[in-house]
């Protein structure tokens, strides 16, 4: 619960800190800082797709070495789009709360698997991801927290 205040209250510092000016563009490549255990590499890409959305591709390298991609597209909605690649996941929903703020469902065969906060930093150079694992009824099984550093 403690986690879920903290990450809140990020995220409305965040939205707050939108409002009072432009956010700066989430589009482009992220490479993951933090996470327990860490793979040997993760990169996030963002490109601008359809009309005001986004197509979001992921890469990932185990530390054996095992290369893993998947993307999706969405027009940050909330609606239901195809992630091609990624045999836990068959569909993600990505809703804008902010200009800095995006909520994304995750869903394996339309159960819920997993709910994200995704928190783009006022100076637009990290982007902070909460995860909340559900067990498909509602419940939340854990929660990890990473951190995406712009890459230039």
């Amino acid at each position: 619960m403690r986690a879920f205040i903290v990450c809140s209250a990020l995220a409305v510092s965040a939205a707050i800190a939108g409002a009072q000016s432009p956010a700066p563009s989430r589009f482009g490549a992220w490479k993951l800082k933090s996470e327990a255990p860490a793979p040997q590499s993760n990169v996030m890409t963002y490109e601008p797709a359809g009309t005001a959305g986004m197509k979001v591709t992921i890469v990932a390298v185990s530390a054996r070495g095992d290369t893993t991609s998947w993307w999706y597209v969405t027009e940050l909605d909330g609606k239901d789009a195809v992630v091609t690649g990624n045999r836990g996941q068959t569909h993600a929903a990505v809703r804008r709360m902010s200009d800095r703020v995006n909520e994304i469902v995750n869903k394996r065969d339309g159960v819920v698997t997993q709910l994200l906060t995704n928190v783009l930093s006022p100076d637009g150079n990290t982007i902070a991801v909460m995860y909340m694992r559900d067990d498909g009824t509602g419940k939340t099984t854990g929660v990890t927290f990473a951190t995406y550093e712009r890459i230039r």
